[in-house]
């Protein structure tokens, strides 16, 4: 049973009702996954699900795309500080669930969006339950990576500096700032998805433990703010020789992702021949040409 399920079940939370049998995947994220977590009781939950087949595929209850009413697809579904008084033996457990539809799972996951990224790679002790479908896009993750990462998670990696030199802390974090000098977590995260990058670059995966003991050494405020944005500098440095040399596709492969797409959804429905239409090769060629010839038009 999902984690959904059960929280749903005992009317914590009110998804859509169709989403909690139809969850794929749910994983642990946030610091359990990245191995430097000193307390278990808060869970940051990802996970997507396969939603009901004509939000998929519209065109079965007859939308015809930009015409007339166009029903809203599922896309995500978002809920934070969900607590069960009753988990850990009466002590307690918030969870933040972050959910997505398995079309919008994929985009992000080719846009390397590193959230979701990282919800594909995470520890096995970290997943908390997977279908048959979840279990094929987990095997075939190295599927989305590319050497756009690296532009991504440096856009990440940076706006987490920046929050360290303008975001006003308050609660936990403002005791953090007053005991390091500037928010820690904010600064492991930019060592986290830097180093990640560099993983993915030269390597074409992710370990998300593999640094665990130097971000616990930031958590912990054994880096400076002036060390931090040193060794920031310096991986940059690193990440751009990193990019030039990797021999990972330099965007998408588009086919192969689209193929584990249908492969999921018929895994799930069954057979799709009532909502996609596969053109044969030669087909497929002339409009590819086509697409060209347009193209060059344009030029003219």
């Amino acid at each position: 049973m999902s984690t959904l399920q059960r929280l749903t079940d005992r009317g914590l939370v009110k998804p859509p009702r169709w989403l909690p049998a139809n969850m794929q995947y749910e994983t642990i994220m946030g610091s359990l996954a990245y191995g430097v977590s000193d307390d278990t009781s808060d869970f940051d939950v990802y996970g997507w699900a396969i939603p009901p087949k004509d939000d998929v595929f519209p065109h079965l209850r007859g939308e015809i795309p930009g015409f007339g009413k166009q029903h809203k697809r599922f896309e995500q579904f978002q809920e934070h500080h969900i607590r069960d008084p009753d988990a850990l033996s009466g002590r307690g457990r918030t969870y933040d669930l972050t959910l997505f539809g398995i079309v919008k799972l994929f985009a992000l996951a080719m846009d390397n969006n590193p959230n979701v990224l990282d919800s594909l790679f995470t520890p096995a002790d970290c997943v908390l339950h997977s279908t048959r479908a979840g279990n094929l896009v987990r095997e075939n993750r190295r599927l989305f990576l590319h050497r756009g990462a690296w532009a991504k998670f440096k856009g990440y990696a940076y706006s987490q500096l920046h929050k360290i030199a303008i975001k006003q802390p308050t609660g936990k974090r403002a005791e953090l700032v007053e005991k390091h000098g500037y928010d820690v977590k904010f600064g492991y995260h930019v060592v986290r998805l830097l180093g990640e990058c560099e993983q993915i670059l030269m390597e074409g995966d992710i370990d998300l433990r593999r640094d665990a003991e130097r971000l616990k050494a930031i958590r912990r405020g054994e880096w400076a703010e002036e060390r931090l944005r040193q060794w920031a500098a310096d991986k940059e440095a690193d990440l751009e020789r990193a990019f030039a040399a990797s021999k990972l596709p330099a965007t998408p492969d588009e086919a192969p992702i689209r193929r584990l797409l249908l492969h999921c959804l018929e895994e799930h429905y069954g057979n799709l021949s009532d909502a996609v239409v596969t053109p044969d090769r030669a087909v497929a060629a002339l409009r590819a040409v086509q697409a060209e010839l347009e193209k060059v038009k344009e030029l003219l």
